[in-house]
């Protein structure tokens, strides 16, 4: 037993590996190819009489885990100054403004249709309204630093978003001024913990001698954000802050406490901690995808009942969309496709208190738009002519 389930782990990983490899040439997003693997060995597993296996509490932790280290391994690479001022802002833009919009007019729709209450709709409408970092991230690698620093931005940012917009309705009551005010307070307590977070962090990487030391500090970015989390803090904004800053040193040469670091020898334990995360978010993310896509019904896929409106909601979506690219002038092909949803929605549609479900937001819903979503962001990427790409690159060269 032990032995068939480490070489059924290990070829699902290798395939996943070919597919991430070959994603650059194909084109396909990675994880469209990983949920059909899954979905593939359920009714495989189904078709000759095997025992299914339940992995419905593992994925929530799979989630949580690869959305860290997913976010992390974005935000390392972002490098930070003045004239990336404007791509920040036309990132918070591009993930503000068109959830709250949908998740006003879904809202808005539950209530009118359902009868819910506005609190209600809104907690099962945005889940709907979250751009997976998990997803979109690693689908752009080809693109132009433009293109790719948008959408790691924006993708980020809509997690974040998201998560503060969902527990904000989910843990108030009522929207009063002490709820916005308490909302403020959590704000700034994040800042100040991610700002004492960096500089602990940063110490224990340049001070740690031991030949063991990036798993350590991985575990503790988990340990903090999990801790934060509890308290109902964007623990987020913090992995988003920690690799901004250990991944733009030469910013903070003038701040008194870094001239007493040799920011040559961390710069390279940091390029090493880089890498490491990196693969691990690899590993975590792929296995996520394939269990994911083992837990999904062939029926839910199918279901007439969800998937008008599946398709409606995925329509308005890309329509507002369309709407804030025009404004932040970026063009159309292929960030107007890049919008998948994932990881997050999922872990926010399980958060849902059981009686506050709307019996429309239910599995089938939640799976036909991430598939949607992928694919239609699968067919704006293959769409893209890689003539335009090559010349972009030769220009930056």
């Amino acid at each position: 037993m032990t032995t068939t389930i480490l070489i059924t782990f290990c070829s699902l990983m290798l395939i996943a590996y070919l597919f991430d490899i070959t994603s650059a040439k194909t084109k396909i997003p990675s994880v469209i190819l990983l949920l059909l693997v899954g979905w593939g060995m359920k009714e495989i597993s189904l078709f000759l009489g095997f025992t299914l296996v339940d992995f419905s509490t593992l994925l929530p932790v799979l989630a949580t885990i690869g959305l860290i280290l997913i976010v992390l391994e974005g935000s390392l690479e972002l490098k930070l100054n003045s004239s990336k001022i404007p791509l920040l802002k036309k990132s918070v833009l591009g993930a503000l403004l068109p959830m709250i919009l949908l998740a006003a007019l879904l809202a808005y729709a539950f209530h009118y249709f359902g009868n819910y209450s506005l609190k209600i709709s809104l907690i099962n409408a945005i889940p709907l309204c979250v751009i997976s970092s998990a997803i979109a991230i690693p689908s752009v690698i080809n693109l132009d630093s433009r293109e790719k620093e948008f959408i790691v931005y924006e993708s980020s940012f809509s997690d974040i978003i998201g998560i503060l917009f969902f527990n904000f309705i989910a843990l108030n009551e009522t929207l009063d001024l002490a709820a916005f005010g308490n909302f403020g307070l959590h704000l700034i307590i994040m800042l100040v913990v991610s700002i004492i977070g960096t500089i602990g962090l940063s110490l224990l990487l340049n001070r740690i001698e031991h030949h063991i030391k990036f798993i350590p500090i991985i575990l503790l970015i988990v340990l903090v954000y999990a801790v934060l989390k509890a308290y109902h803090l964007p623990a987020l904004l913090f992995i988003l802050l920690f690799g901004l800053a250990i991944g733009n040193l030469d910013q903070f040469k003038k701040i008194k406490w870094f001239k007493n670091v040799n920011t040559d020898n961390l710069k390279n334990e940091i390029k090493r901690f880089e890498e490491i995360t990196i693969e691990g978010a690899f590993l975590v993310r792929a296995l996520f995808f394939i269990l994911f896509g083992y837990t999904i019904e062939t029926a839910e896929i199918l279901n007439q009942d969800t998937i008008f409106w599946a398709m409606l909601i995925v329509g308005i979506a890309f329509l507002i969309r369309a709407g804030q690219l025009k404004i932040s002038n970026f063009d159309f092909t292929p960030l107007l496709y890049i919008a998948p949803r994932g990881l997050i929605t999922v872990l926010l549609f399980l958060s849902i208190d059981p009686k506050d479900n709307i019996p429309l937001v239910n599995n089938s819903l939640i799976i036909q738009i991430i598939l949607l979503s992928a694919i239609i962001m699968a067919i704006g990427l293959i769409a893209k002519p890689e003539k335009e790409k090559t010349e972009e690159e030769i220009s930056e060269v």
